[in-house]
């Protein structure tokens, strides 16, 4: 089961380094991300494909889910 990390309601750059946190924390672990502004989508999205790791994002409402592994 995936690590997951709630970011809703943080505005950038605060997702992206909760991000970079828990990806330090748990490199090889699947980890989920929950945020509800399409700028973090984007952002979250670059900066984790840019350090090699896969990204899909599924949307749910007014909110969105990211789910990055190796």
């Amino acid at each position: 089961m995936p690590k997951t990390l709630d970011a809703r309601g943080r505005s950038c750059p605060e997702p992206v380094i909760m991000t970079k946190d828990i990806l330090e924390s748990n490199p090889n672990e699947p980890i989920e991300i929950i945020v509800d502004t399409h700028v973090a989508v984007e952002n979250i999205t670059r900066f984790a494909t840019g350090k090699g790791y896969n990204v899909d994002v599924e949307e749910k409402g007014e909110e969105y889910i990211l789910n990055i592994r190796k």
